[in-house]
């Protein structure tokens, strides 16, 4: 199978996969972080280079307190744990988004584990907490506007280019195909400008459901898709 070189996934569906079963929210968070880290080894057996997860949208916070708290506390466990078996681990990560906003212990967690697991030869990757694309791009354009002020850059000099080296995914190839889980089809300010071109594929499992087989149909949906980027391909 041709796989995608990147890949871009909305985790949905936690809350809904809790209340099926009668569980608290809670329980169906900690499913899908178990199931995320069962993901990441099974594409990285696959030999796909990126993928990419949202996590955290800046509009989380809007959640009650308890469960913010409780999901700062999952993603704590999920670092420990990282740091605990890097050994055992063989892909590279990195975390994407406005960090600063996150608590201190956290910040200093990924870090090490970003520079822990910065050698490691197999699948990058990339979590995303505390994003939104609006956020991003916004940060990006007081980037450039700093830089303009400063006379490092000329106006009318400011490409596409410019722009991209200026996000969080600055040294990341734009993902190929986004897969959307528990039926929902909107981006969530996720990534708006880096999927100009991608695919979309939405699946109407819920995330702690959603297996490598699943992400395999969507591949293969992906493979039989024509991608004329704004183009059109002559019939012969």
């Amino acid at each position: 199978m041709n796989l995608p070189e990147h890949i871009a996934i909305i985790m949905d569906g936690n809350g809904r996969w809790a209340k099926k079963r009668l569980l608290p929210r809670m329980m169906g968070h900690r499913k899908g972080s178990e199931n995320l880290k069962k993901l990441i080894n099974d594409c990285d057996a696959l030999g796909l280079k990126h993928i990419t997860f949202y996590a955290f949208s800046t509009e989380n916070w809007k959640r009650p307190q308890e469960e913010v708290s409780n999901l700062m506390d999952l993603l704590r466990e999920y670092l420990n744990d990282h740091i605990k078996n890097e050994k055992e681990n063989n892909f590279k990560i990195d975390f994407i988004g406005d960090m600063s906003r996150l608590a201190p212990d956290i910040q200093e967690k990924m870090k090490y584990v970003r520079e822990l697991y910065s050698a490691h030869k197999g699948i990058f990757v990339h979590i995303a907490m505390n994003y939104g694309s609006r956020d991003e791009i916004t940060r990006a354009v007081k980037r450039i506007a700093e830089e303009v002020k400063a006379g490092d850059i000329e106006p009318d000099r400011i490409t596409e280019e410019t722009i991209a080296k200026r996000l969080d995914t600055k040294d990341i190839p734009d993902p190929e195909l986004l897969i959307r889980t528990s039926g929902e089809q909107r981006l969530s300010n996720f990534l708006m400008w880096q999927l100009a071109y991608s695919e979309f594929y939405f699946s109407d499992k819920l995330w702690p459901d959603f297996k490598v087989e699943d992400l395999l149909e969507a591949v293969e949906s992906f493979n039989n898709r024509e991608r004329r980027f704004g183009g059109r391909n002559e019939v012969k």
